[in-house]
């Protein structure tokens, strides 16, 4: 990791605590928070997950100011402040996406790429629930292990991992989690054929190391829907699925995934061990 906190200026850090506490008037206020430093340091790290914090904390303030049936003044200014974060983080995140060249900023088809893209929509695969049967929301796959978490630390992440991974074969059906638009379907990164959901509420989720994509960006997807096959591919050393929730479409945006889960009543877990499974435990991978 290079850099550290003292590349972050005094004034940035000033401004920064400021929009940490008080509400900004607009979208200005929002950018202040996000700041300026570079893409490729400590400092932007530190500020961009202040700044996913600051909107979490929004977040759950509109959510508590709701359950309350507090004044609609009230909610509106708790949803701008939330949304004025969000659209600095995206500007900023993205911004540094296109740098970098992530396929997700750069080719959200995949068709520079040339990534692979399902000819037709494929029929529901054996045991998926057909629409009028499927949840509002729901986990991304079945017959799991729960393996690396989220914000975990080790040699396999330059600094953390930022989503959950769920263990599974390669074949396995990889399921929307709740009602969106298919925001990405890229691949030739470390993580492999992946596609990204932006769901109504605004925040997108991430479903990486596909071996098969079945859907199309622009696609209109419910929970439970297919999205395609989970794999092996990116970075890793074997099959599962890298499931991410982000704030924005571009890393550094993300947030605790099971947590998210479970505000939309989705309880993840894993089922009880056998000893089939349990010998396969030390197989597991912990990539990105």
């Amino acid at each position: 990791m290079s850099g550290g906190p003292g590349v972050l200026l005094p004034s940035l850090l000033s401004v920064l605590l400021l929009a940490l506490t008080a509400v900004p008037a607009g979208a200005e206020g929002a950018r202040s928070a996000v700041g300026e430093d570079r893409a490729d340091g400590a400092g932007f790290r530190e500020t961009t997950a202040r700044t996913v914090g600051a909107h979490e904390r929004a977040r759950a303030r509109a959510d508590r100011l709701r359950a309350e049936d507090a004044a609609p003044a009230r909610i509106e200014a708790a949803d701008r402040h939330r949304g004025a974060l969000r659209e600095a983080l995206e500007e900023r995140l993205g911004a540094a996406a296109r740098q970098a060249g992530d396929p997700v900023a750069v080719d959200p088809s995949g068709q520079a790429g040339r990534c692979p893209v399902p000819v037709r929509a494929e029929a529901p695969a054996s045991g998926d629930s057909r629409p009028g049967d499927r949840p509002a929301w729901t986990a991304p796959t079945r017959h799991y292990w729960l393996s690396a978490g989220y914000a975990a630390q080790g040699s396999r992440w330059s600094h953390r991992h930022t989503g959950q991974d769920f263990a599974v074969p390669t074949g396995a059906p990889v399921y929307a989690v709740g009602p969106g638009i298919v925001h990405a379907t890229t691949c030739g990164d470390g993580f492999g054929n992946q596609v990204v959901v932006r769901h109504p509420d605004g925040y997108f989720t991430q479903y990486a190391h596909l071996a098969r994509v079945d859907v199309r960006r622009g696609q209109e997807v419910t929970a439970g829907e297919r999205l395609g096959v989970s794999g092996a591919t990116g970075n890793v050393t074997g099959p599962h699925l890298h499931f991410e929730v982000r704030i924005t479409p571009y890393m550094g945006s993300a947030v605790a995934p099971l947590p998210w889960l479970r505000r939309k009543s989705v309880e993840v877990a894993p089922p009880a061990p056998t000893p089939s499974t349990a010998d396969k435990r030390r197989e597991i991978p912990r990539e990105e």
